[in-house]
């Protein structure tokens, strides 16, 4: 009995059609374009993939958009569409846009901007009209994606620096608009985040006047106010006594030269001696 139902199993799987479909021969790469000598047909066993291509002529001359492996079928959402060709335009979403931005080592956090790594990017300059605190920094735009370093579109397997002058970010048309402006008018710069990361922080920004307002660089007290032209009433100020001067507080910075990072830490002498400049110690 055992015999007899293990062997009608097995007619009824070999009685089952083996279809035909479009694989690859080799490993195909983003941006690659699909020649001859690249698919060929197989026999698949089962159910055909949703979106498979069955004919060689319906993917030869097409983009690659996502990696495709040897032996692995070639679907549709996986390459260009006809008529699109190959290379960075290829692999562009629809509804999204790339734009080229001009970097150095320390905008292109010291060449580790490579394609397929997510970034924010910083803006920083002097807001219209002025301001009483000085320099400002803010986080414009978060976890954008780096489709390529200069002229390479591929991932580096070993996560190698790559010092290249221009990286292509993938933003939709809004963000290409913030994103030329900024870096047409104002200064920025890239910071790297892990790619599972998909938060968003909600950050207050800063200004040159909070660095040397509290002990974290945070807007926390009022902005300085300007100057009215108004004369003051002269206020009788009783003596006090003199008070214990305040504790000292070094300033720590980070310092990224290339790959490396040191801290510096500086503390003002005499902050409250009159007439007299303060003075800073590494």
């Amino acid at each position: 009995m055992i015999y007899r139902l293990v062997a009608a199993q097995l007619a009824g799987h070999a009685s089952q059609p083996t279809n035909h479909v479009l694989v690859a021969a080799r490993n195909l790469v983003a941006g690659d374009l699909i020649k001859e000598g690249d698919v060929t047909v197989a026999n698949w066993g089962g159910a055909i993939p949703q979106g498979a291509v069955l004919k060689p002529e319906d993917a030869i001359g097409r983009g690659v958009i996502e990696p495709i492996y040897a032996g692995e079928p070639i679907v549709e959402s996986r390459i260009a569409a006809k008529g699109a060709g190959a290379g960075l335009a290829a692999i562009i979403p629809s509804g999204m846009r790339a734009v080229a931005v001009r970097v150095n080592d320390v905008a292109g956090v010291a060449g580790f901007v490579t394609p397929g790594m997510r970034v924010d990017i910083l803006v920083a300059g002097n807001p219209p009209g002025g301001s009483s605190v000085g320099t400002q920094t803010k986080v414009l735009l978060q976890n954008i994606e780096v489709l390529s370093a200069g002229q390479d579109i591929q991932k580096d397997a070993e996560g190698k620096p790559i010092s290249v002058p221009v990286v292509n970010l993938l933003v939709t048309p809004e963000q290409a608009e913030v994103l030329s402006l900024a870096s047409n008018e104002a200064r920025i710069q890239m910071v790297l985040r892990n790619p599972t990361d998909k938060d968003k922080a909600k950050t207050r920004g800063t200004a040159l006047a909070y660095l040397f307002n509290g002990v974290d660089g945070m807007p926390g007290g009022e902005e300085p106010k300007k100057a009215t032209g108004r004369a003051v009433p002269r206020r009788v100020v009783q003596p006090v006594k003199a008070a214990a001067p305040p504790p000292v507080i070094p300033i720590t910075v980070e310092v990224i030269q290339g790959t490396q990072r040191t801290e510096a830490k500086f503390v003002e002498k005499n902050p409250a001696a009159a007439g007299t400049a303060p003075e800073v110690k590494q």
